[in-house]
């Protein structure tokens, strides 16, 4: 009988427990419920970009002054710097299907042209979703130095000629700076990796660092690093080396 009272007992001491009131500190909720703000609107979970879309954190307009700025002719563009918060998986080859990879990292700065992408806002800050193919140039560090940028796939950094440059048999090429084109001849500095093909390899790039080389006019976009006056150029777009 003693035995069966107990169990008595604590069956009864169970069902009271389980009705009594919950307390507030029972209760589990969760300390953010939303963890960003897009555009002024509440989002839960982090934003993924999808694709071939970067997430860039855009430099304000002081912190660019001091480093590289993309240049349009003389005037100075600004929101064309960032830091990259989060990358896309990158965007399949049209032909093979095969994964053509984003060479990017979170953490990275790029710069990338005045037009490019689209600006959104995420917790009261700026930030833009550009392509990979919209970056011009990556760099480490908080400035733009020529040790810390690198161009991508088939871009090149070309150091702009000022002056006409004459070749070794005393040809005169001249560098274009009119008012209808601009300067289009300069030295290799950088030199990308080469575009993908559909079948994963990268394709040569037929220049190297040190070669002087003629590009098309208009073509490039036009970077100042350490206050020198670069380019950066796709590799269809340079017509000759010398």
């Amino acid at each position: 009988m003693k035995v069966k009272s107990t169990l008595v007992t604590l069956a009864l001491f169970s069902t009271a427990e389980a009705f009594a009131p919950t307390t507030r500190a029972d209760l589990q909720v969760p300390t953010k419920l939303y963890q960003n703000v897009l555009d002024g609107r509440k989002i839960g979970g982090e934003i993924k970009p999808i694709n071939d879309f970067i997430l860039v954190k855009i430099v304000g307009e002081k912190e660019a002054s001091d480093g590289g700025i993309l240049l349009a002719g003389s005037a100075k563009v600004e929101k064309t710097r960032g830091t990259v918060v989060a990358v896309g998986p990158g965007k399949t080859h049209p032909e093979t299907g095969r994964l053509v990879e984003i060479p990017v990292q979170p953490g990275e700065g790029v710069m990338y042209g005045q037009y490019d992408g689209t600006e959104i806002e995420v917790n009261d800050k700026p930030h833009m979703l550009i392509r990979d193919d919209n970056i011009l140039i990556k760099y480490s560090g908080e400035k733009l130095t020529l040790d810390s940028v690198d161009v991508l796939r088939d871009r090149v950094l070309v150091q702009i000629d000022d002056d006409e440059q004459a070749t070794a048999g005393g040809v005169i090429l001249a560098t274009s700076k009119t008012q209808e084109s601009r300067a289009s001849t300069g030295t290799i500095m950088k030199v990308g990796g080469g575009a993908m093909a559909g079948d994963g390899t990268l394709l040569p790039m037929r220049i190297s660092v040190g070669d002087k080389v003629k590009f098309m006019d208009f073509a490039g976009n036009e970077v100042e690093i350490e206050g020198e006056e670069y380019s950066v150029v796709r590799m269809g777009e340079i017509v000759a080396k010398f």
